[in-house]
């Protein structure tokens, strides 16, 4: 590490890699309301966020596990629940007057079609503006989790010790994985029925 009498050393967050300076810059000097969307392997977490000079504002705030209580019985981390977290997001941010925001992935990968594109679809969808291009956003199918449903109706019949192994979490909490876009439609009829 450099040393000596003009060096200075760099803030914590850029040191440990967590946060890009140059671009949340960029972001703040729009002045617009920031959509931050982060993911994990378990969740996805939407904010909407406003930047003062006190500190960082959070406006709204879902986390994909607050889908359990519009139904939502199985992970948070798939395609289907990061789109319900943006629109249950979105909802709720419409609900408290908010129209308008910028989006703010951090220093996650951007690749058309993933779940942090999901969430963001959700959240146009529950009725707030993001600027955003069609051709990011999954697919329709995708997003109710017609993928999931295919692909384990395949599994179930070919190798039934395999299917039981993968959809573990599925099946204990008595929800067939072929049965993910009822499942979709009912949380999703759900949350417009609150809002």
């Amino acid at each position: 590490m450099a040393t000596g009498p003009i060096y200075r050393v760099a803030l914590k967050r850029r040191r440990s890699g967590r946060t890009n300076y140059y671009r949340r810059r960029e972001l703040l000097k729009s002045g617009e309301l920031r959509l931050v969307i982060r993911r994990s392997n378990n969740n996805i977490t939407v904010q909407f966020v406003e930047a003062k000079i006190d500190g960082d504002v959070t406006k709204a705030a879902v986390v994909s596990r607050h889908l359990q209580k519009y139904g939502w019985k199985v992970t948070g981390g798939n395609i289907p629940a990061s789109y319900l977290t943006g629109y249950l997001a979105g909802k709720i941010a419409a609900s408290k007057g908010i129209d308008y925001a910028i989006l703010d992935i951090g220093l996650q990968v951007s690749q058309a079609g993933s779940k942090i594109y999901a969430a963001l679809k959700g959240v146009i969808d529950g009725g707030v503006e993001v600027p955003a291009s069609e051709e990011i956003f999954p697919d329709e199918e995708i997003l109710k989790g017609g993928h999931i449903a295919k692909y384990s109706k395949a599994l179930k019949e070919e190798d039934s010790e395999k299917y039981k192994q993968m959809y573990a979490g599925y099946l204990s909490v008595k929800q067939k994985p072929e049965d993910i876009e009822k499942l979709f439609e009912k949380t999703r009829a759900a949350i417009d029925k609150e809002f």
